[in-house]
């Protein structure tokens, strides 16, 4: 393998991943092809040590099987340390939710190593101020009409109002504990009840988007920019779009609409250092920022015959050089 960036990838397990859709795996791939040294570690092989951050990893090899049951990777050595502020040149960050305290810390000891001198994408301190449904209020205006509470009178009043609504938690990923509630459904009280004993934190409420069912459109913004997107349909029965809840990925362009919101957007992202992010738009109104480990960029480039994972990894290069 060419000599090249030493990119430390921070993620979950490599067998648990999906590699036919799995943009972390895409962006693997991407950077091994251009020479790239790629290693992996888990979130919870991270460590503070004697004031350096540390990381025990394997150097990995990783391919697109050709065939079914075959090996999608390949360890090159043992786990070793990295000392990431020294030894690593970017470190990507594509770790799944929950966004909870050990998500926290993470984001702290790399901020730490950062300061070392490791480029971290995307920032940990943007990630971890950017929780992707609090940080989306930031353009309120774009949105649905919104409440966050625990408050089950709240969520009544909201519902009074806006007739059907859609109840999620603030932390949760990939469309799970996602539900529609009608205007007439006697099961709010206790879905909040529900939630109140699940998560300490409030919950999300959301006037419902009829318009769901002709797609929940993910949008890719590389460094601001808009890099491509696809409208992901619910499957029959369901209200969530979400490829990992049974989607199903379709060819899309922008509006004019959704246009702007990415150029609202796009200076923002890139000021924060928030280089790969997803959006969510639907009905042409903004329902999510995604930032931790935003998905979908293989359906976007089969769809369009485009190189997303290229396109991302030019920006970082570029990023690195101008530092």
């Amino acid at each position: 393998m060419a000599r090249g960036m030493r990119i430390a990838v921070q993620m979950d397990a490599l067998d648990g991943i999906n590699v036919a859709g799995d943009s972390s795996f895409a962006l693997m791939l991407e950077a091994q092809a251009r020479g790239f040294r790629l290693w992996h570690y888990l979130p919870d092989q991270l460590d503070w040590v004697e004031g350096r951050v540390v990381a025990t990893a394997r150097a990995v090899e990783v391919k697109r099987p050709a065939a079914p049951g075959e090996a999608h990777y390949r360890w090159l050595d043992e786990p070793q340390q990295l000392d990431l502020g020294q030894d690593i040149d970017v470190v990507l960050m594509r770790q799944d939710p929950p966004f909870d305290m050990a998500y926290i810390t993470a984001t702290h000891l790399l901020e730490r190593a950062q300061a070392a001198g490791v480029m971290v994408v995307n920032d940990p301190a943007s990630v971890r101020n950017a929780p992707e449904k609090l940080f989306v209020l930031n353009y309120a205006d774009l949105m649905p009409p919104t409440l966050v509470t625990r408050s089950l009178a709240a969520a009544q009043a909201f519902r009074a109002k806006h007739g059907e609504i859609v109840v999620k938690p603030l932390y949760g990923n990939a469309g799970s504990a996602v539900f529609h509630v009608p205007g007439g459904d006697s099961n709010l009280p206790a879905l909040v009840e529900l939630f109140g004993q699940v998560w300490r934190e409030p919950f999300m409420v959301q006037a419902f988007l009829p318009d769901v069912s002709k797609g929940d459109k993910r949008i890719m913004l590389i460094d601001g920019e808009a890099a491509g997107a696809i409208n992901r349909l619910p499957k029959q029965g369901e209200i969530r779009s979400n490829l990992a809840a049974g989607g199903s990925a379709h060819a899309t362009e922008l509006t004019p609409e959704e246009q702007a919101i990415c150029a609202r957007l796009g200076p923002d992202l890139k000021a924060r250092g928030l280089i790969f992010v997803g959006i969510d738009v639907i009905a042409g109104r903004l329902t999510e920022i995604n930032v931790t480990s935003p998905t979908g960029v293989v359906a976007i480039d089969r769809f369009n015959g485009s190189n997303t994972p290229g396109l991302f990894w030019d920006r970082v290069a570029a990023i690195r050089a101008a530092r």
